[in-house]
């Protein structure tokens, strides 16, 4: 079969490779779209991934073409989103239901070969079957909204909150949409990306600027997300969280990121910094949500490009290019 390949560091190529074969407890799934995230650049710059070469793409959605011998949950055509997270169930981290921390952590498309390919192998567990209405090649966004969903599962919102995000991509506009249903007094974006930041505005925001110095919050956020992993702007947000409010680092930052902190700040005004890593009993949730129309599939994916051209769609998600890239085998 066809996919794409990371084979080093810094090198994408799309290559044949074996056709898989499902374990008992697995399927084999034709993929229909695959998107790109964050995570998969990590990998092409020698991060996440613990060997190289790697099949990437954790984001995917298709339909079911191979069952293993145990398999009577799902049967050949049916259609799913896929969660990739491996988990051993064994450590102290999963027997305590923080699963995402598992000391074992391992996830289709960064650990083992994933859906950047025509074909992709995952356990029958892990995948959560499609309505009849919902496009099989939307539902990649599926795991990205799982991921949104565990942050706000992390902030534990509370009605009327007022709201600042960090970064208008693919993971900020998720955030806002959660943002908007639970309850927030208002949503208000920032980002240096003029093209992301209409997207903001067509879906709904409060206010939006390059910078929240032209948004008139002087006392603060409520809440304060950063979705974008950028040192400088997670130093701003930790400087604009308002007395009593949370600061969440959803955004991935690069290992060596470093920002400054005022303890007497935390302990005075008690305010909470906190993270959120992957998915947590969230995927399920997230495919509901889903297929309640939570987001417009249209607006949030910008680019379809063939899985021939993967080192490309990866150079224009690296250079700012448009909002959720998905590859279609």
């Amino acid at each position: 079969m066809k996919a794409a390949v990371i084979e080093s560091v810094g090198k994408a190529v799309v290559a044949e490779v074996p056709d898989p074969t499902p374990g008992p407890r697995e399927v084999v799934v034709e993929v229909a779209a695959c998107g790109l995230c964050g995570t998969d650049l990590h990998i092409l710059q020698g991060e996440f991934a613990p060997k190289l070469p790697i099949v990437p793409g954790h984001e995917f959605a298709g339909a079911v073409v191979g069952v293993g011998t145990q398999v009577t949950e799902l049967a050949v055509g049916d259609r799913v989103a896929v969660d990739p997270s491996l988990y051993c169930y064994e450590c102290r981290y999963c027997r305590t239901g923080h699963n995402n921390l598992c000391e074992r952590w391992a996830a289709i498309g960064v650990t083992t070969a994933g859906g950047a390919a025509q074909f992709a192998v995952a356990p029958v567990a892990n995948c959560v079957k499609l309505p009849e209405h919902v496009r099989t090649q939307d539902a990649a966004l599926v795991e990205p909204l799982s991921c949104a969903v565990r942050g706000y599962d992390v902030l534990q919102s509370r009605l009327g909150a007022h709201v600042l995000i960090y970064g208008s991509g693919t993971m900020g506009l998720m955030m806002l949409e959660l943002a908007k249903r639970t309850g927030a007094a208002s949503v208000d974006v920032v980002d240096v990306n003029a093209a992301r930041l209409e997207t903001a505005r067509r879906l709904g925001v409060s206010s939006s600027a390059a910078s929240p110095d032209e948004l008139d919050r002087p006392q603060g956020w409520d809440l304060v997300v950063d979705a974008t992993g950028n040192a400088a702007a997670i130093q701003d947000g930790l400087d604009r969280v308002a007395k009593a409010g949370t600061f969440l680092q959803f955004g991935v930052a690069d290992y060596a990121t470093r920002v400054t902190i005022d303890p007497y700040r935390i302990y005075n005004q008690e305010i909470t910094i906190t993270g959120s890593m992957a998915v947590l009993h969230s995927f399920e949730r997230a495919a509901e949500l889903f297929a309640t129309g939570v987001l417009d599939p249209d607006i949030f994916i910008s680019d379809r490009i063939p899985l021939e051209r993967y080192p490309q769609a990866l150079e224009q998600f690296a250079s700012g290019v448009g909002r959720k890239i998905v590859v279609v085998p």
